[in-house]
């Protein structure tokens, strides 16, 4: 989004075997664990699991199931929803349901799935039609042209459902939903009721959802002749006073070791490490806006980062917002209390190391500050505090435009919602196992690492626009982003100008003391070319110019040893050029010396070496300094003679930033430009574009 060395695949594996933990939001049906899952902090690994344990017709029968939701998710949508639909179907219909991580089982013997099982698969398409990390092994197996079973070749005992997630902005949108859907049903699999997707790109994934079970659950009883009861909660969980006091407490630690205060690899999300920050600044000239140009010191890690990968910090909420959580609650009060959380189906998972407290809970692993949906506002309408307010928790639940207006276009997260439609009143009759059963778990924020591992190998920087927007002008509420703004308050900590009420960041039991977060690396396919002469364009409007300060920091190093680069073209787009020019002083000193014309420098064959101040070319587009708005789409364009000259020697095309509108409308500028200078037809200048993405020439980094 590199080719590894070793130890970069055993921090890469140890990875991916964690994506149960990994990318959690809440779920709590999966396959048991006999082991402390929070011993050495590698959470869900699937390679612990024995063969039989990985067995999905051993696991339906030996916990008693009649329905396994598997997920594979990236950000832990998918893995919520599969929730939701375990809960509705075992709550609706009395069916005994389990939710799975896909990466935890085998899937030779789904020709033995018995006939009057159901398998649903809840699965997101990553990046550009790719499975997610947790579904790589599931996916090539089914996907395999030659694909055997245990016994079988036939899946025609096989009943199963199929919701995808995906993005329309991306041109294989849904791609492993769809394709899923048709290899089961070339195998001979049953499909009980409509396959359904949902779409990020269009902001409907929620509303997507709803509309499509609200199809299925009724198709699902009348072909399995099910009878429909009263939903009424029932809880997996059940929260237990702890006797346990001391040092046995988890108070936001990830594992034992942790809590024993030991630091030892590998680093995944289980096991983050608390990297030091050496050096944090105000990137942005505005009194109302903040960027952050932050860098960690892994220098005693033993981490390793290759330029383009990406940072996962691990941030916790703030103290503002636990607070408001637990108000609404009526749990202030019992804030420091020590509790245990006990499973009470065979297959459920607690996705925190316990005994712990409610604050721990709410502060460092439950998704708090997230927007509520519709369906948790019907589920929790039982237990509010008067009728009017079960009333109008109801209606909104039920009223896609009601809510819409009133709720989800003011951005509230769960604690104001509940706050307006009680009157301030607490709702003390939800359990508390209902909330850490229903709010999504509090998952990494990945960020696109702005500095050069060839350059600075033991330091990672990060840049990052911080998230703070007065969605409601009726109140004083204001939406902050959790991680953003975590960023902040540690800089600001570093400055000693730290606001009330904002971030613990010291951490449980000051593990954090001396302005540390906890933070682990992500390997990413987004790469320079191998070949350092080869050229690169870079498109990078706003924090999208992030990946490109490294790969032009790397380029750089390179030259100033004697290593001969190719000329490098950055489209940088922002507001204002007095306001959030980001790097403005590096792109200088870069590019100072280079040629004004580009392109009579790539005809001359006795062209001399480009150097460390010579090798960049910069376009600027700032959309508010004139009167007609300008973005990087319309400089590319200006470009075109340029941009197909270095396509034509062979140049990387690299876009970064807003997949909705931005990589789009690069993508669209940059098919004008092929068909316009190449004089072929549009069509032609796509399928030119198809191949540079297939040839890895063209790669995204979008969000």
């Amino acid at each position: 989004m590199g080719q590894l060395d070793v130890l970069d695949i055993a921090v890469l594996v140890v990875i991916l075997l964690a994506t149960g933990a990994y990318f959690t939001k809440g779920s709590l049906w999966a396959v048991e664990e006999k082991e402390d899952r929070y011993k050495n902090g590698f959470g869900n690994e699937s390679s612990s699991l024995s063969a039989d344990a990985r067995n999905v017709v051993a696991a339906l029968e030996e916990n008693g199931k009649d329905v396994i939701i598997f997920y594979g998710s990236q950000t832990g949508t998918a893995e919520d929803y599969a929730t939701r639909i375990s809960k509705e179907a075992s709550q609706k219909y009395g069916l005994a349901t389990m939710t799975a991580d896909i990466e935890d089982y085998d899937f030779e013997n789904l020709d033995k799935i018995p006939s009057d099982k159901v398998i649903v698969f809840v699965m997101a398409t990553y990046g550009e039609g790719e499975p997610t990390d947790n579904a790589v092994q599931f996916w090539e197996f089914i996907n395999d042209e030659d694909v055997e079973f245990s016994e079988d070749s036939s899946l025609k005992n096989l009943k199963y459902v199929v919701f995808g997630l995906g993005n329309s902005t991306y041109e294989h949108y849904n791609l492993i939903g769809r394709s899923l859907d048709k290899k089961l049903q070339s195998l001979g699999a049953h499909r009980i009721g409509p396959y359904g997707e949902g779409d990020d790109g269009a902001g409907s994934m929620e509303e997507d959802y709803l509309a499509w079970k609200e199809e299925l659950f009724p198709i699902w009883q009348k072909e399995e002749g099910l009878e429909e009861h009263e939903a009424v909660y029932e809880p997996v969980l059940e929260i237990v006073d702890s006797e346990e006091s001391g040092d046995s407490v988890f108070l936001g630690e990830f594992n034992k070791r942790q809590l024993q205060g030991v630091v030892k690899g590998p680093f995944s999300v289980s096991n983050p490490y608390p990297a030091p920050v050496a050096a944090a600044r105000e990137m942005f000239n505005s009194p109302n806006r903040n960027c952050i140009h932050m860098e960690f010191d892994i220098s005693d890690s033993g981490l390793k980062y290759s330029t383009g990968d990406h940072l996962a910090l691990l941030a916790q909420n703030s103290g503002a917002e636990v607070t408001n959580f637990l108000k609404i609650f009526g749990l202030e009060d019992k804030r420091d209390n020590v509790i245990d959380v006990k499973t009470l189906d065979s297959t459920a998972k607690v996705h925190f190391p316990t005994p712990t407290t409610y604050d721990a809970v709410i502060r460092y692993h439950l998704e708090i500050n997230g927007p509520v949906s519709r369906q948790l506002l019907s589920s929790i309408a039982p237990f509010a505090p008067s009728e009017d307010a079960k009333k109008t928790a109801m209606r909104l639940g039920s009223s896609k435009e009601e809510f819409a207006s009133k709720i989800a276009q003011k951005y509230y997260n769960l604690a104001k919602a509940l706050d307006v439609i009680s009157g301030g009143v607490a709702w003390k009759n939800v359990p508390f196992s209902f909330i850490v059963e229903s709010v999504n778990h509090l998952i990494p924020r990945y960020y696109s690492i702005s500095s050069s591992s060839k350059e600075t190998p033991s330091t990672i920087a990060i840049t990052a626009v911080v998230e703070s927007i007065q969605t409601d002008k009726e109140s004083d509420y204001v939406l902050k982003g959790v991680a953003t703004n975590y960023i902040l308050d540690v800089k600001n900590g570093l400055d000693g100008n730290r606001k009330a009420g904002t971030y613990q960041i010291e951490g449980p039991r000051n593990s954090l003391e001396g302005k540390k977060i906890p933070m682990f690396v992500r390997h990413s396919n987004f790469k320079l070319p191998s070949n350092p002469q080869k050229p690169i364009i870079m498109i990078g409007p706003g924090t999208g110019v992030a990946p490109f300060r490294a790969f032009v920091h790397e380029r750089a190093t390179l030259a100033a040893k004697g290593t001969p680069v190719g000329p490098a073209l950055l489209f940088f787009g922002c507001r204002s050029s007095k306001e959030d020019f980001l790097y403005e002083e590096e792109w200088a000193q870069y590019s100072k010396d280079t040629p004004n014309d580009l392109i009579k420098y790539l005809e001359d064959e006795e062209r001399s070496p480009l150097t460390e101040s010579s090798f960049l070319k910069l376009e600027t587009a700032f959309s508010r300094d004139t009167s007609q708005k300008v973005y990087v789409q319309h400089r590319l364009k200006e470009h075109s003679k340029l941009v197909n000259k270095l396509l034509k020697n062979g140049a990387f095309f690299y876009v970064c930033g807003d997949a909705q509108r931005m990589a789009r409308d690069v993508q669209s500028t940059l098919i004008d430009i092929i068909s316009e200078e190449r004089s072929i037809p549009r069509s032609k200048a796509e399928d030119v574009v198809k191949n540079m993405r297939t040839q890895n020439l063209y790669q995204e980094d979008v969000w």
